[in-house]
């Protein structure tokens, strides 16, 4: 009887080392590194970082030099369930915005506006109110504006084209800031003309005037 439990318990022990090489082994032969980005790349859709990908956000001047009010009325529609633009407009969930660039930030209206915002300083321009439209609750952590923001820099262009122009005394909109030449590049065609003028006014300038008397 002894006999047969030992051969039994040996089999069974033979059969657990055989099991654990057996997942030791295979383990090493599957065995695969953890990628450096995970997910599957999906054809026509740039890479976060990838070279070609989207061009940097420009200063919303560069946007509102395109802006389009009659766009801005309806993007605005998203905001028209806590605000109205009219002149003389009651305040709903947020304030009216009748004439808000040049006003105060977070006062006026009558309206209860939150510290984080009424704290802020300042009066609403082109470029704070960019940044409001962008993400509320970054420009002002704490507020109690609920909305979550603008992504794309022409729809909050379009917006605050509209704002402007429901106000009292519109604002003209700024002029594209200029673009950056980067090294290598050629001059504009203007700047090379202006160089080429500069220069020849330089060489002429150099020569005796025409008709100068001679000396004897």
């Amino acid at each position: 009887m002894d006999d047969r439990f030992n051969t039994i318990a040996g089999w069974v022990l033979f059969a657990g080392i055989v099991a654990l090489g057996s997942s030791i082994v295979a383990g090493e032969l599957l065995h695969s590194e953890r990628p450096e980005k995970m997910g599957y790349p999906i054809e026509g859709v740039a890479q976060e970082g990838a070279e070609g990908g989207a061009a940097a956000e420009q200063p919303i001047e560069a946007y509102l030099a395109t802006a389009d009010a009659a766009k801005g009325a309806d993007v605005f529609k998203k905001c028209a369930a806590c605000h109205n633009a009219d002149k003389g407009g009651a305040n709903q969930l947020g304030p009216n915005l009748w004439g808000v660039l040049g006003e105060p930030v977070g006062q006026g209206h009558a309206f209860a506006f939150s510290d984080a915002l009424a704290k802020k300083g300042g009066t609403w321009n082109w470029d704070n109110l960019a940044q409001w439209l962008t993400s509320p609750k970054a420009f002002a952590p704490g507020t109690k504006m609920t909305f979550a923001g603008l992504g794309n820099p022409q729809d909050r262009a379009n917006v605050i084209a509209f704002l402007n122009q429901h106000s009292d005394a519109p604002k003209p909109l700024p002029a594209a800031p200029a673009v950056a030449e980067k090294p290598g590049e050629a001059p504009a065609a203007g700047s090379e003309a202006a160089g080429n003028a500069s220069a020849s006014a330089d060489t002429n300038s150099a020569q005796p005037a025409e008709g100068a008397a001679k000396k004897p």
